[in-house]
């Protein structure tokens, strides 16, 4: 925890009333989007519902030009730092397997990540704010971002200028492994970088009962798969964790064929940008050599997922004073390390300086918050009473500071 010196003076109970007083429209909109989900960079229907949702608040609103983002901005007319509110928008492509009344239509696509609830929030948050309108300086910037789950979305808004002028930024993300209503986050790497590897090894084939007439890629393939994992065990400094795992393995058409080539592949994680390349390194080193000693080749080619995503130490402060605020001293917590996922708000963060937080949404029917189906669980349920909590976290953390 912070220093109370360091605590911004913000009047928490009286955002989280305001917010709570908002409790039915934020239900209602992220139940309309988690019914409808969109996928990818182009949500046109998500789109229109969050313009629709603004709508009289009073907004310098302009869309996306690439993607069907959002960009709405509140300008107080009086000097002060340029604050960025993101919410991501995107489902993900696969089934849900709730008994929600508002479950998905589309048996293909499912909000089992949160977004619909950030959306509601972060709209949530431009009401409570422009309604104290009076009360702020500078600007306050809310972005809503589609393509998030792999599309980089973040990436084409910053393209298209998201960033220019913002002082700092913050995400809240919803995740039903911590208790509903709880805020948590952590100065410094918060969730990993993500990249794909694709090894293709290619031999001779023929006939399996001629192995000697052909190059078999099987075995340099098997063991690529084994070396790889040692190769990490052996080259990344145990202080900074680094992650690969072979996801993915393809050879053969026929138990009495020796196919051309083998596939593999798979994900590397990372918390730092040297252990990133440690491993992009090894990947490179140890799938070509041992597939040249059997006599084959190995073309490798890895796919830049997104960044570490880096909390700015000052901002991650700031929300722990911000949280403690609005909840209490048991409503924050610091994780003690971090998350093995990725988030694109990474690329927000090193630009500018934030921090992304986590709201706890379990929900109130399971008793611990470990046994709940987590984010991208074809079972994941968030409880929509802490929403209030995180329109109200949004609002705060543009007025502090």
């Amino acid at each position: 925890m912070p220093d109370a010196a360091t605590s911004p003076s913000i009047p928490g109970p009286a955002l989280l009333e305001a917010a709570h007083r908002l409790a039915g429209p934020m239900v209602e909109l992220r139940r309309a989007i988690h019914r409808d989900p969109e996928l990818g960079l182009q949500l046109p229907r998500t789109q229109q519902r969050i313009l629709e949702a603004l709508t009289g608040l009073g907004l310098d609103i302009s869309t996306g030009r690439s993607i069907t983002s959002v960009v709405a901005q509140l300008d107080t007319g009086r000097p002060g730092p340029t604050v960025l509110l993101r919410g991501d928008m995107d489902a993900l492509p696969m089934t849900e397997d709730t008994d929600v009344e508002f479950r998905s239509v589309h048996e293909d696509r499912a909000h089992s990540c949160g977004h619909d609830s950030h959306v509601a929030m972060l709209v949530g948050a431009a009401t409570v704010l422009t309604e104290a309108r009076s009360e702020l300086t500078g600007s306050i910037r809310f972005m809503f971002q589609p393509g998030e789950e792999g599309h980089h979305g973040a990436r084409f808004m910053i393209e298209e200028g998201v960033l220019d002028g913002v002082d700092r930024a913050f995400a809240v993300h919803a995740t039903p492994s911590i208790p509903a209503g709880m805020v948590a986050t952590r100065p410094g790497p918060l969730m990993d970088s993500a990249d794909t590897f694709h090894l293709t090894v290619r031999g001779k084939g023929g006939h399996a009962s001629s192995p000697h007439h052909c190059t078999d890629p099987i075995p340099p393939a098997c063991e690529i798969v084994t070396n790889l994992q040692t190769m990490v065990t052996r080259t990344v400094d145990p202080n900074q964790p680094g992650l690969l795992t072979v996801a993915h393995i393809a050879a053969g058409t026929a138990t009495n064929v020796i196919p051309e080539t083998a596939d593999v592949e798979g994900t590397i994680r990372a918390f730092s940008e040297r252990t990133r390349t440690t491993i992009h390194e090894g990947v490179e080193r140890v799938a070509t050599s041992i597939a040249r000693a059997h006599d084959c080749s190995c073309s490798v080619h890895i796919e830049p997922g997104y960044p570490v995503t880096t909390n700015d130490p000052v901002q991650a402060a700031l929300a722990a004073a911000v949280a403690t605020d609005l909840l209490g001293e048991s409503g924050y917590v610091q994780l003690p390390t971090p998350i093995m996922g990725a988030e694109d708000f990474s690329y927000v963060l090193d630009e500018v300086p934030g921090a992304l937080a986590f709201l706890g949404v379990c929900p109130d029917d399971i008793a611990n918050s470990l046994d709940a189906p987590p984010n991208h669980s074809n079972r994941m349920r968030l409880n929509e009473a802490a929403m209030p909590t995180g329109a109200a976290l949004y609002a705060a953390m543009a007025m502090a500071g």
